[in-house]
C-alpha cells in the first residue's frame, strides 16, 4: 500500500505590517537561538547583550563566539532596508570595535526586504567594513509560524577580489602591527617558515588589505592573508577536492569558505595551529605552489 504524503502549503506574512510578530519578537526568537541566522561559521555564540544602550540609541542585539574573539553587532529591520538602518548598524558596529578593540568585530543588519538597490551599495561598504546582511522571511500555517534566514552578503565576500583585478598600497609591517595585529603577523611569519622549508626565496609583501608573497621581486599569489587581532586568515589557493575538504575537518582548522570564483580556500589560523597542523598546512603550500600534485 502507497504511503499517503500530506503536504502544507504555508502562507508567507509581512511582519512589518503584523500586529504581534513583531521586531521584539524577532530579536527574542534569535537571542534564544543564535544559530537561526547562521552568523559566520560559529556553532557555539552567545548573547553578550540586548538593547544595548549606545551614545545615539540601542544596539539591538549583541552576540560573541564563545571559542573565539568574535562580536556581532546585530541591528533587525522589519519591512524594507533602508538608509538610516544602514548607518546606524555601521554605527553601532563602529562604536563597539573602538570601545572593545581586542575583538574582531562584525556588523549585522537582518532586514525582511532588501531591494538590489541598497544591496549594491551595502557590497560596496563591505569593501571596507566587514558588513553581513541577512534577508528574514516569516510564513504561517494555521497556528505555527516560521523564520526563516538567508545570508546575501557573508564577512567572506570581504575576501573574494582577483588580484589581478586588484590595485592594493604597498604599505609595510609597521602597519599591520600598529592596526594591533603584531601577534598574528608573527603566525603569518610562522607559515613563512613553512614555505622557506620547501623554497627560501619567498618573502612577504605588505600591503593595505592583505600580506602576500614574492619571490625574487615578483609577486606570487598562491597565497596570501590577512592578519586579524586574534587570527589570521589564510587563502590558498587550490582546486576543492572532498580530500582536502576531509583533511581539513579532521585536523580541526578552521575553514571559513571556499570561494568558486577565485578556487580558494579560507581558513582561519590560529598561533598553535603552526605547531598542531604543521604537515597539512605544509602540504597545502606545496600543493597550492605546484611543488606536489593536486589530486
Amino acid at each position: 500500500m502507497e504511503e499517503k504524503i500530506n503536504y502544507i502549503i504555508p502562507e508567507k506574512i509581512s511582519l512589518s505590517n503584523h500586529p504581534i510578530l513583531n521586531e521584539k519578537w524577532v530579536q527574542q526568537k534569535i537571542a534564544e537561538n543564535p544559530s537561526i541566522v547562521g552568523l559566520g561559521y560559529h556553532k557555539n555564540l552567545i548573547l553578550k547583550d540586548k538593547e544595548r544602550v549606545q551614545p545615539k540609541g540601542r544596539l539591538d542585539l549583541l552576540f560573541q563566539c564563545s571559542e573565539c574573539s568574535t562580536r556581532y553587532e546585530v541591528e533587525v529591520q522589519l519591512g524594507e532596508v533602508d538608509e538610516s538602518h544602514i548607518i546606524r548598524t555601521i554605527e553601532y558596529w563602529d562604536i563597539e570595535r573602538k570601545r572593545y578593540p581586542k575583538y574582531d568585530h562584525y556588523a549585522v543588519l537582518i532586514a525582511e526586504d532588501i531591494t538590489s538597490r541598497f544591496l549594491n551599495v551595502i557590497s560596496l561598504l563591505n569593501r571596507t567594513i566587514p558588513l553581513i546582511v541577512i534577508k528574514m522571511e516569516a510564513y504561517r500555517y494555521e497556528n505555527n509560524c516560521w523564520l526563516i534566514f538567508t545570508t546575501v552578503l557573508d564577512e567572506t565576500d570581504l575576501f573574494d577580489l582577483d588580484e589581478e583585478d586588484e590595485i592594493d598600497e604597498v604599505t609595510d609591517r609597521n602597519y599591520w602591527e600598529d592596526k594591533g595585529a603584531s601577534k598574528t603577523v608573527a603566525v603569518v611569519d610562522g607559515v613563512l617558515n613553512l614555505i622557506k622549508e620547501f623554497d627560501g626565496d619567498y618573502e612577504l609583501k605588505y600591503n593595505k588589505s592583505y600580506i602576500g608573497l614574492t619571490k625574487n621581486g615578483q609577486a606570487d599569489h598562491f597565497v596570501r592573508f590577512i592578519p586579524r587581532k586574534q587570527n589570521v586568515i589564510m587563502e590558498i589557493r587550490l582546486k576543492q577536492s572532498e580530500q582536502i575538504n576531509q583533511s581539513i575537518e579532521e585536523s580541526g582548522l578552521v575553514l571559513m569558505d571556499y570561494s568558486n570564483k577565485c578556487n580558494k580556500y579560507k581558513l582561519r589560523i590560529f598561533d598553535e595551529d603552526i605547531r598542531n597542523n604543521k604537515e597539512l598546512i605544509l602540504k597545502l603550500l606545496k600543493m597550492s605552489s605546484g611543488r606536489i600534485e593536486n589530486n
